[in-house]
């Protein structure tokens, strides 16, 4: 029988040694209610804005075609909610307990799922072409603004395959089935985030029976343990760059935006 989650009610700001043992060995930690209710709040208006007003799609398109579309109007990371997640104190904390110190901003996506969405494949999201090791840590937050429940689709991982050295989509083919050793993470209060090795196999799952549920808030913000260069995803990574620093992102992080960890951008095939 495919595992599923029941977590407690409890807000942390720091891993114990226990998680961070478990994340090294699962691939993931489970943070219920990380977000304050006041962040995951501003968040989640942005969310409405950032996909009614358009701008989501504009931003899609400056990365799908950026000679005709150029850069985007607005990125995430302008939008004051969204910036301040990115370097939001606990979970500084969190991911250097988890990479040391030194680790570079990726990038971050923001979304309202809605409950027609398909479901996502089996994937991984480590960035590293061609897949050759695993001695860079990189790391996906994921942040459930209004939780997870039995309205909206769920999110699926195999825990210990981020161990694997495999392209990202060697699952895919599996659609989103059922695995051996999976575990459903389906009820999170809001706020919540869940921390994974990017490199760990995970899965969408839509509802069963195609029932149609309610919009599902996301943000994905993405970080690099510093060592290695990081191929970037979105075609104007230096000028998203450039501007988190004009911003003052960073907050006292000199590497958190810092363009020299990464390679030249190719456009994925």
């Amino acid at each position: 029988m495919t595992p599923h989650l029941t977590l407690p009610l409890e807000r942390t700001s720091s891993l114990s040694d226990e998680q961070i043992e478990s994340f090294a060995r699962l691939g993931y930690v489970i943070l219920p209610g990380f977000l304050p209710d006041g962040l995951a709040s501003r968040l989640r208006n942005e969310a409405d804005h950032w996909v009614d007003s358009g701008l989501r799609e504009k931003s899609i398109a400056s990365c799908v075609d950026p000679v005709t579309h150029g850069l985007p109007p607005v990125m995430e990371l302008e939008l004051a909610a969204h910036g301040e997640l990115l370097t939001h104190a606990p979970l500084m904390d969190v991911l250097t307990q988890l990479m040391g110190p030194d680790f570079v901003f990726h990038h971050l996506h923001s979304d309202r799922q809605k409950p027609d969405l398909p479901g996502k494949d089996w994937h991984h999201d480590y960035e590293q072409r061609p897949q050759t090791d695993r001695r860079h840590t990189m790391i996906h937050t994921l942040h459930y603004l209004d939780g997870l429940d039995s309205d909206t689709s769920s999110l699926v991982v195999l825990p210990g395959s981020h161990l694997d050295v495999a392209e990202k989509d060697a699952r895919a083919r599996l659609g989103t089935a059922e695995l051996p050793g999976e575990v459903v993470i389906d009820h999170l209060p809001p706020g919540s985030t869940v921390v994974v090795h990017s490199a760990l196999f995970h899965a969408r799952r839509v509802l069963p029976g195609g029932r149609r549920g309610k919009d599902r808030y996301f943000v994905d913000a993405s970080y690099c343990q510093v060592g290695t260069a990081w191929p970037p995803v979105k075609p104007y990574w230096r000028h998203m760059l450039r501007r988190a620093r004009a911003l003052g992102l960073d907050r006292g992080r000199p590497e958190l935006f810092a363009e020299r960890h990464f390679t030249e951008y190719v456009r994925s095939v």
